[in-house]
């Protein structure tokens, strides 16, 4: 167990390692440090797995799936030098973010092979290998393809479910990222057909024994409600899953931001705040 009282286990992402971050990884961990964290987790996103995933801002910077792979082996040998270099002053616990797109469950375990991480964060950040996350339109427009917003709720819990069954991620990066560009997602994430879903997804993610992000990342952006809407926190709580907050920081201004704020509603809600230690669980 982790006994700090300020922890992000999905954070750190740098304009190093990072095409749409900002500062330097070394800046974002000591401002990490200024702010008083003793134990900090730091998932930057894994590579892709083939071209046509490449993100527009890396396709701009004219990077490769080599360069890629290459930049995220830089990122982990940087990693371990920082966590060597400030071992006195804070804790690292050293991740990775992962992509649920096809390829991508086969390179996560060639990846962990490979650079022996403390853990990682399960994200989904596409439906049907397309990106539902990087613009407003992109999001809709996969709505469209879907028949409506519900259905691709239900694809999205969906392949959640199977990348958790498949992974066994000791974080579950932003459970209900679906709901981005929805102005309507409390009603909708009440719906049965999608709750049932919600409900499953939950069980899973208890009975594997992983926790939940409680990803703060809305609020930097001026939104009101981080990732996990109140009705899920109370799905959660009432099957004693773990929750620990993910500033989600992308430049050395967020590391941290809202993480007091975020601790002090999981204790009010009744949430343990002994946060679980990181660990890798997925299946070889």
């Amino acid at each position: 167990m982790i006994d700090s009282k300020l922890i992000s286990l999905h954070g750190g992402h740098s304009g190093q390692f990072c095409c749409h971050a900002q500062d330097s990884l070394e800046d974002l961990i000591k401002a990490y440090i200024s702010k008083g964290f003793k134990a900090v987790g730091i998932s930057e996103h894994m590579p892709p797995p083939e071209h046509r995933f490449l993100y527009p801002d890396e396709l701009e910077q004219g990077l490769s799936v080599k360069a890629l792979g290459d930049r995220f082996s830089r990122y982990f040998l940087e990693l371990e030098r920082l966590r060597q270099k400030y071992k006195s002053d804070i804790r690292i616990f050293k991740g990775f973010e992962t992509e649920t797109v096809t390829g991508s469950p086969a390179q996560v375990r060639s990846l962990i092979r490979e650079f022996n991480p403390d853990y990682i964060v399960g994200s989904v950040h596409h439906l049907n290998d397309r990106c539902f996350d990087y613009s407003r339109q992109d999001y809709e427009a996969i709505a469209n393809d879907f028949n409506g917003f519900d259905a691709m709720y239900m694809a999205y819990f969906d392949t959640q479910y199977e990348m958790i069954l498949d992974l066994h991620p000791f974080v579950v990066g932003h459970f209900d990222l679906i709901r981005i560009y929805d102005p309507d997602f409390e009603a909708r994430l009440g719906k049965p057909e999608i709750g049932e879903r919600i409900q499953r997804n939950l069980s899973m993610i208890k009975d594997l024994g992983l926790v939940l992000d409680y990803n703060l990342r809305p609020l930097a952006k001026g939104e009101k409600t981080p990732y996990l809407a109140s009705t899920i926190l109370a799905r959660a709580k009432a099957l004693g899953i773990p929750v620990v907050p993910g500033d989600d920081a992308h430049s050395k201004e967020q590391a941290g931001m809202f993480v007091d704020r975020a601790v002090q509603s999981l204790k009010n809600m009744g949430f343990s705040t002994t946060w679980p230690r990181p660990r890798c669980m997925t299946p070889a």
